[in-house]
């Protein structure tokens, strides 16, 4: 008698059938969003080739100071190759769930394989969130402040969007205070999360390596995510300083940062599009450039990431 199909799925480790998820995931994601890889392959076709794989260069690049940053968030040695690993398998995550959520759960993973305990793997977590803003903020601040000229108002939002989020990021905060103060077993946890996260920050800038790894991450990563935005808009001859697409780019992905879409998809585009424009592209060239952006940093990296989260996981490395 032939073997039923639920009694088949029930003898393949379940190990095997999580290895497919990722892929699946990939595959619904590019099946629903076709069109718009098909316009952006098309507006692409006149780009210049040579900037096009410049782009591709430093966008590899990028996972550099990603797993420097990583290895400064925690005290014990990381392995090279599984850290590399393992951040080109979280930049696949990133893009299937909101705010960071995939990426944070592959290195929660990746980080108490390697002996490091739930409590200080999510400290590390915290740190990497805190230090990651604070890069691409003080490095946006530093060029606004170096080229004063260069600042694209045009794309950036009023004043008034400003204090609008400052006020709606102190009524967050007040909720959060009093969510704290009210529920006593919940204020324990987060104090002792906040004891663990405060004490492993102050035994790592004691070390540094570890200050100096964390930091030049935090400020190489946004830097260098701005240089592959440059070098798509070189391709397609945009008419726009390059300090001024640096300091589009940078605006654009705080902005954005507000709506947490998965991978910042829609919220990123938009965003960036508005800057662009802002800073003096014409549209078609800013909407061809924000689609081959997107293609070299997204795209192209996804299915892979996928393919490398598939096999940690299979190797138990995740």
């Amino acid at each position: 008698m032939s073997m039923t199909l639920p009694s088949a799925l029930r003898r393949v480790p379940l190990r095997q059938l999580v290895c497919l998820v990722p892929l699946l995931l990939v595959a619904a994601w590019v099946a629903g969003n076709w069109p718009v890889i098909l316009s952006g392959v098309e507006e692409l076709r006149g780009a210049d080739r040579d900037w096009l794989l410049a782009a591709v260069v430093v966008t590899g690049a990028c996972w550099i100071p990603v797993c420097l940053l990583r290895q400064g968030t925690v005290m014990e040695r990381l392995p090279a190759g599984r850290l590399l690993a393992s951040q080109i398998a979280a930049g696949s995550a990133n893009h299937l769930l909101p705010a960071g959520l995939g990426a944070h759960v592959v290195t929660l993973r990746f980080l108490q394989r390697c002996g490091i305990s739930t409590a200080r793997s999510c400290a590390a977590l915290a740190l990497y969130s805190l230090a990651q803003p604070v890069g691409r903020y003080t490095l946006l601040l530093t060029l606004m402040a170096a080229f004063p000229g260069a600042i694209p108002t045009g794309g950036l939002p009023p004043a008034e969007y400003g204090m609008l989020a400052l006020l709606l990021l102190a009524g967050g905060l007040a909720l959060a205070a009093l969510v704290l103060w009210s529920v006593r077993p919940l204020r324990g946890v987060v104090q002792d999360f906040l004891r663990t996260a405060l004490t492993d920050a102050r035994a790592l800038h004691t070390r540094p390596a570890r200050v100096i790894a964390l930091w030049t991450g935090a400020f190489a990563f946004p830097a260098l995510q701005a240089c592959v935005m440059v070098t798509v808009a070189r391709a397609l001859q945009m008419p726009v300083p390059t300090v001024d697409i640096m300091i589009a780019y940078l605006a654009a992905g705080i902005v954005a940062g507000i709506v947490p879409t998965p991978g910042g998809i829609g919220s990123v585009e938009a965003a960036l599009f508005i800057a662009l424009v802002g800073a003096g592209s014409p549209v078609s060239v800013a909407t061809a450039a924000v689609l081959g952006f997107r293609i070299v940093t997204v795209w192209l990296p996804l299915l892979p990431g996928a393919l490398v989260l598939a096999v940690l996981v299979r190797r138990k490395v995740l």
